[in-house]
């Protein structure tokens, strides 16, 4: 059974940094891309970032090109999502998943997702 778990949420100033990780166990999901998603109360989750297996393609939205970088470790089964400059808006749960789609429009749709973390919360304070 897969499982991907997510950790490295917290509280974080400002302006800050957090790392988070996905780590995956189960099986290597090999041709999969592993996305990241947010959801912050009351609102819908959102696509934020997301990775192909090689990791020769990412996928980013406009808004956060630039402040999120994504890599991966195959060797760990492991996702690392990188955010910078963060922002109180950043504040959410922050989820890992695996798609085995992959055009930009199929990664940022959470329907196309076959596996999810539990999620885990960053809170930005201002």
């Amino acid at each position: 059974q897969v499982q991907l778990v997510e950790s490295g949420g917290g509280l974080v100033q400002a302006g800050g940094s957090l790392r988070l990780s996905c780590a995956v166990s189960g099986r290597t999901l090999s041709n999969y891309v592993m996305g990241w998603f947010r959801q912050a109360p009351g609102k819908e989750r959102e696509f934020v970032a997301g990775i192909s297996w090689s990791g020769t393609t990412t996928y980013y939205t406009r808004s956060r090109k630039g402040r999120f970088t994504i890599s991966r470790d195959n060797a760990k089964n492991t996702v690392y999502p990188q955010m910078n400059s963060l922002r109180p808006e950043d504040t959410a749960v922050y989820y890992c998943a695996a798609t085995r789609a992959k055009t930009i429009v199929e990664v940022t749709t959470t329907q196309r997702y076959d596996y999810w973390g539990q999620g885990t919360q960053v809170t930005v304070s201002s």
